[in-house]
């Protein structure tokens, strides 16, 4: 058996890393941003509407702003129980992938029967995204330029090679001693600054008449004859419909709460690399980066060329635990640290700026799913276990169809027709997901082969991802 790349027997000088880290400051980098807008005024009272969306992260300012789009005479209303852009849409890496499925292989596992629709329905959100960031003016510092996928373990180099876009080790556009090959894929890849993202969409929702409320939680959703009235901590809002866009916290639809999970991802910022630092990496392209194990990092440039590095570790707090405190864990911060100094031992001065988590929507499907309650008049999407940035917009997509009731190649989808397997209520969730990740982890160790816990979770129809 091969010791891999980042086996965590091997650590970077201690003193190192406490260097490295020391001063970053424990806030989002992207959320930092000058022009963040002003949070809109909570909504105080009663109030009425066509369409009400709860959540304003990507996927409810999506709906809302296709809704409007849509129908422009509609009255959409967006409530917020924090700021837009707060959470996960304000705190991730920025890829934006084409992909609905999570990845070709999830694909055909999970929905065979619908493959080729979902790469053509895929193809047009990821076109449609883009346009609709020039058709309203957003400036997300969208990127077009691709992403490279590198193996860092030898029996990932045979896994690549069968791909489109193979690259030996003198063929790679970045330096590194840990890459052993890698895949340029050069469709279907994009990267953006996520909150200019969630700010920009919020812009453009207001711009078509959306009523955007910030601070204003719902905590009970009833339903009612032909309307459904949202409860806040100030008032009530009755509508003739409704989007729940809360993705992994709690649902207001008892029946989804055991649909996700709630694992916490974290990330790195550096300072900006000089000219010199990246020519010692070769890292001269606009374009992202992730390595092939099961455990993975992703990293990529800002404009000011500071690189974000995250991955790695998925953390579940017991009892389905969503708490600020759990945005730092100094843990995995010096193991993300200890994992780029070994990536990029040119860069071995390096200081990091900015440390940061936030909890992301894991599904048993690793893919998103859409439906139906309350007599229709309320439609939900959810679990989109980190590949979120495009797939959200679809997800609006295919909630507004199933609301109007239209029979498109969307409603068809499996995962709008049938809900992924729950996940176990505590005391069991945590032991079964610290001996999933420990299993995994061996995968990785073991030139990816998969022992008796992970077979058997995948004859389950359970998938479990960093």
């Amino acid at each position: 058996m091969t010791r891999p790349a980042y086996d965590l027997d091997i650590r970077t000088d201690p003193q190192r890393l406490r260097s490295a880290l020391a001063g970053a400051a424990r806030t989002p980098f992207w959320l930092e941003d000058p022009g963040r807008p002003a949070p809109r005024p909570a909504l105080m009272g009663a109030a009425e509407t066509d369409l009400l969306i709860i959540g304003g992260g990507y996927c409810g300012l999506w709906t809302a702003l296709q809704a409007k789009e849509r129908d422009p005479a509609r009255e959409v209303v967006l409530v917020e129980a924090e700021e837009i852009g707060w959470a996960a849409s304000g705190r991730n890496g920025g890829f934006v992938e084409a992909s609905l499925t999570h990845g070709p292989a999830n694909g055909r596992r999970y929905f065979a029967g619908d493959l080729e629709v979902l790469e053509s329905l895929a193809a047009e959100n990821f076109a449609s995204f883009r346009d609709a960031l020039t058709r309203h003016g957003i400036d997300a510092e969208f990127e077009e330029e691709g992403a490279l996928s590198v193996a860092t373990e030898p029996h990932q180099v045979d896994e690549l090679r069968a791909q489109p876009g193979f690259l030996g080790p003198g063929e790679l556009p970045v330096r590194s001693p840990l890459y052993r090959a890698g895949v340029f894929h050069k469709s279907g890849n994009a990267l953006v600054h996520p909150a200019k993202l969630a700010w920009g969409l919020k812009a453009a929702c207001e711009a078509l008449g959306v009523r955007i409320h910030e601070h204003t939680p719902v905590t009970r959703l009833t339903d009612g004859r032909g309307t459904v009235t949202a409860t806040t901590g100030m008032g009530t809002i009755r509508s003739r419909q409704a989007v729940l866009a809360t993705n992994g916290f709690p649902s207001l639809l008892r029946r989804n709460r055991l649909l996700t999970l709630p694992v916490y991802d974290y990330v790195l910022m550096t300072e900006p690399l000089t000219d010199a630092q990246l020519d010692e990496i070769g890292w001269h392209g606009r374009f992202g980066i992730s390595d092939a194990s099961r455990q993975f990092h992703y990293y990529r440039k800002t404009a000011g060329n500071q690189i974000l590095w995250g991955g790695y570790d998925a953390v579940y707090h017991r009892g389905r635990g969503i708490r600020p405190e759990f945005d730092q864990r100094p843990e995995t911060f010096n193991r993300l640290a200890d994992h780029f100094l070994r990536t990029f031992p040119q860069l071995h001065d390096i200081k990091f700026t900015h440390t940061w988590g936030g909890m992301i929507d894991m599904s048993t499907q690793l893919a998103a799913f859409e439906g139906l309650a309350m007599n229709g008049k309320v439609a939900y999407a959810s679990g989109f276990t980190g590949l979120g940035v495009a797939a959200t917009r679809f997800a609006g997509t295919v909630m507004l169809d199933l609301l109007s009731g239209a029979d498109t190649p969307r409603t068809h989808l499996k995962m709008a027709t049938k809900r992924p397997l729950p996940i176990p209520p505590e005391p069991l969730t945590y032991p079964a997901v610290q001996a999933i990740r420990r299993a995994i982890a061996a995968s990785d160790r073991n030139a990816g082969r998969d022992g008796l816990i992970l077979k058997t979770a995948n004859l389950m129809g359970f998938s479990f991802d960093s």
